[in-house]
């Protein structure tokens, strides 16, 4: 019975790693393909092309895989075991964002969501595909609608019983599964998570202006970041925490199970000065393993380095005065950039 079938799937997700686990069908977000489309033609996707070009698969799941009849939604928590705004006043370290501390969690919820698949087959039959953040799949408003949490006015997915520090991955499926109720939001009139962003990302709630967002700055933007953005960015060298710190919602934060999720040794506030100096080599065997490498060294130094310009800092200066001939022009620019903000 499909019933069954569904209750020991959620016994198996539990077993296997996973901190929440629920089910929706693939014509569950019928309003996400406009949402998408309003979203790339007000251009707040910035750089990132492949949101355009994989619009029609991203935004209807029925498109991506016919054959597909349920998808299994499931979340995985990382909360850290710190508050990250506190970092923020350490101005010669930098801030990584808390899912990028660890083993890429690309790596390890895919791991976690085949063993998962492979049961699903050995028990029951049928095919399946998954997915983690690499496909054109809209997770949250599927975990939405599969009942794991609500989209929140900072456009990621948030739950009263995780907060909102968690993984999404899912599990498409020919087996029709009794879905679950989608999750009703209980933002209210909080603004915590607006009124925190350093950058004004939020043109109104629920809305992202992704070309402000230090997140998408920090990671997907290519090339200089606009000059009247650099100095928002303040110590932050790899994503932002800023909007998911303040949530009132992570009263409830489910603790983190996953030991690779764990801070790794000199991630947490690690010294600027010491990542100015990494050179390609360097810069890949420091991060091997995790999120960062993917951004490579050019991408990552010129962050670097302006959170030396915003350090208020006088002995990083040489530091930055160092690189203002690098070969990469994009770091050079920062880094002559930096020398300028310490002056």
């Amino acid at each position: 019975m499909p019933e069954d079938l569904k209750s020991e799937l959620l016994n198996r997700a539990r077993e296997f790693g996973f901190t929440a686990c629920a089910v929706t069908r693939p014509d569950a977000i019928p309003h996400a393909p406009e949402r998408l489309r309003a979203f790339v033609e007000a251009g707040h996707h910035g750089q990132m092309g492949w949101m355009a070009e994989r619009m029609h698969w991203r935004g209807d799941p029925t498109a991506l895989w016919p054959e597909a009849r349920s998808v299994i939604m499931l979340a995985e928590a990382y909360t850290p075991d710190h508050n990250p705004l506190d970092l923020l006043a350490l101005r010669d370290r930098g801030v990584v964002s808390a899912y990028a501390q660890g083993r890429d969690y690309h790596d390890v919820v895919k791991k976690r969501l085949k063993r998962l698949g492979r049961w699903l087959i050995e028990t029951a039959g049928g095919e399946i595909k998954v997915f983690v953040d690499t496909a054109p799949v809209m997770e949250k408003p599927l975990a939405e609608a599969a009942g794991l949490g609500w989209q929140g006015k900072h456009t990621n997915l948030l739950s009263r019983e995780l907060g909102n520090w968690f993984f999404l991955g899912a599990i498409f499926t020919t087996h029709a599964l009794p879905p679950d109720a989608p999750a009703e939001e209980r933002c209210g009139s909080c603004r915590a998570c607006l009124d925190v962003c350093p950058t004004n990302a939020f043109p109104a709630p629920y809305q992202l202006d992704a070309r402000r967002c230090i997140s998408y700055l920090t990671i997907e933007h290519h090339g200089p970041v606009p000059e009247e953005l650099r100095s928002k960015m303040g110590n932050r060298i790899y994503g932002c925490d800023d909007c998911l710190a303040v949530c009132p919602w992570n009263k409830f934060a489910a603790e983190a199970r996953e030991v690779k999720y764990a801070a790794r040794d000199g991630m947490i506030a690690p010294d600027l000065a010491e990542l100015a100096g990494l050179d390609d080599a360097a810069f890949r065997a420091r991060f091997s393993g995790s999120p960062i490498k993917r951004i490579g060294r050019g991408r990552f130094v010129r962050n670097v380095l302006y959170a030396i310009g915003n350090s208020g800092t006088p002995r990083l200066q040489p530091v930055a005065q160092g690189l203002c001939e690098d070969a990469d022009p994009v770091v050079a620019d920062a880094a002559k950039w930096a020398v300028a903000q310490l002056g």
